[in-house]
Order: C-alpha cells, then sequence, then structure tokens
C-alpha cells in the first residue's frame, strides 16, 4: 500500500481510556484532527473546537483531539487528569485520544502520515500545539491550518467538505 493508498480512516489510536478506535468507524465523515494540550496559550481553542463539533456535528462532523506533551511541557497531565480538564473546563463532548507524539521517531503513524499530506511552515514538522487538519468524506487530508487559526476562522473550509 503506499501513502497515496492510505486515508485517515486507516488508522488506529487509542482513546483516553486506553481502548483501540479504528478511525475506520468515521468512514465516509469529514474531520477535524488537532494535537491538544491543557497548558498553552492557545489552549482556549477548546471552546471554539466544541463550538464547531456542536454546529457541523449533525451534518456529521466529527473534531478529533489528540493531547500532545512535545511543545514546552504542555500536556503535562495522564489520561485521566486530561479527560477531567477538557470536560470541567471546556465542556469537550467531542472524542479525545491518549497522549500521542506528532513529531520525531516516535510520532504515531496518523501524525507521520498526516504531514506527509499537507506540510506547514516547518516543512513535515508539526509547528505547535492545536494545530489543525481537515479530512474530507473520503478520508483525505484537504488542509491544514496553523495553531494561530481559531476555529471559528474554519466554518467555510468546513462547509466545503459537509
Amino acid at each position: 500500500m503506499t501513502t497515496t493508498d492510505v486515508t485517515a480512516y486507516d488508522f488506529t489510536a487509542d482513546d483516553l481510556d486506553g481502548n483501540p478506535v479504528s478511525l475506520s468507524t468515521y468512514a465516509g465523515l469529514p474531520l477535524l484532527i488537532v494535537n491538544t494540550a491543557s497548558k498553552c496559550g492557545f489552549t482556549p481553542q477548546y471552546e471554539g473546537l466544541e463550538a464547531l463539533n456542536r454546529e457541523y456535528g449533525g451534518h456529521g462532523l466529527r473534531v478529533l483531539g489528540f493531547p500532545c506533551d512535545q511543545f514546552a511541557h504542555q500536556e503535562p497531565g495522564d489520561a485521566d487528569e486530561i479527560k477531567n480538564f477538557c470536560s470541567l473546563t471546556y465542556d469537550v463532548t467531542f472524542p479525545m485520544f491518549a497522549k500521542i507524539d506528532v513529531n520525531g521517531s516516535d510520532a504515531h503513524p496518523l501524525y507521520d502520515w498526516l504531514r506527509s499530506q499537507k506540510r506547514g511552515l516547518l516543512g513535515g514538522r508539526i509547528q505547535w500545539n492545536f494545530t489543525k487538519f481537515l479530512i474530507d468524506r473520503n478520508g483525505n487530508v484537504v488542509d491544514r491550518f496553523a495553531p494561530t487559526t481559531r476555529p471559528e476562522k474554519l466554518s467555510g473550509a468546513i462547509g466545503a467538505v459537509l
């Protein structure tokens, strides 16, 4: 299988409870995949991500959060701490996955693939927390958004994949 034959739906990731989740569960649905952190200047974007989840979830969009501690140790918590923080602070209802690496030799295979599909300002590397990838209904990456791009600015792009 070549990377051109691969889609986002071909990957599996553990949820915050440690259960493997095949992203094929979301086949046919557009996805917004985001690497997150609870102690980052961009952390308030959880509010906007949840707003997108609520606004577009009924139209098929699934927001998927992937906590990452690779940037200035801004996600130090364990799975329970992450779950409680997201729920209690931002009322996050979209799926959150186990903490992963998004760059380097230990990067999750999903992120290796995402980075190969849409390169950013730093080439294939993820710049920082809250980098966002928009996936169409066929499982292909259609856009990549910098951490500074607020979720509310994504409505047009999301509308195009719905």
